[in-house]
């Protein structure tokens, strides 16, 4: 018995390389879903153009009512918020409880929180001193990246790096991880207890 294909929607502010990222592993099988709409705040995100080649749905809206009614018409499964910067508000959170997962560019729960976006964790990275940054994918909650990690990627920092150095390179382990993730989930791999995530053993092969 094979599983069954998960409905995706992304959710991106922005260029949208990790949104990319997700529709070309679609494609390819490497997950087992199908990117059925990406949704923007921004109407000039080049996110919307990259959904557009591919004959995706899209969507500029920022009424978080008529996404969540758009979102339970297309049986959406899985919500991945691939550089989304607003804050979900709780009822659409809770609508959607352990099916949306969002990756940001820190080792949580470092430099994290409404504050943290883009350049600006990066930066608070680097002045900071540390040695090693990275990205994490986790669910969401009600707490701004306060939900359940799922995977992390360690990058290490250089002495000469300063916050664009850092981000590039850090971005280029976010597509990878983001993958992983989400191929993980559409398995049904992956267990939530509390603020805990599990893998659960492979069911069967597709």
């Amino acid at each position: 018995m094979s599983l069954t294909t998960k409905n995706i929607a992304i959710m991106a502010s922005g260029s949208g390389t990790n949104a990319q990222a997700i529709m070309d592993a679609c494609e390819n099988k490497e997950i087992n879903g199908i990117v059925k709409i990406i949704i923007s705040n921004n109407s000039k995100a080049y996110v919307l153009t990259r959904g557009e080649r591919k004959g995706i749905k899209t969507l500029v809206e920022q009424d978080f009512i008529k996404m969540e009614e758009l979102l339970k018409s297309l049986d959406i499964d899985l919500i991945v918020l691939a550089g989304y910067l607003k804050i979900l508000p709780l009822e659409f959170i809770r609508s959607f409880e352990n099916k949306i997962i969002n990756i940001h560019p820190s080792l949580l729960p470092a430099f994290c929180g409404k504050d943290y976006y883009g350049q600006r964790v990066h930066k608070a990275a680097i002045d900071r001193g540390v040695k090693y940054s990275g990205a994490t994918t986790h669910f969401v909650n009600e707490i701004p990246d306060g939900g359940p990690i799922i995977f992390q990627k360690v990058v290490e920092v250089k002495e000469d790096d300063d916050f664009e150095s850092l981000g590039k390179r850090i971005l280029e382990q976010e597509h990878p991880l983001l993958v992983k993730t989400l191929k993980y989930f559409c398995e049904d791999r992956l267990k939530v207890e509390g603020l805990k995530v599990s893998l659960k053993e492979e069911k069967c092969e597709r």
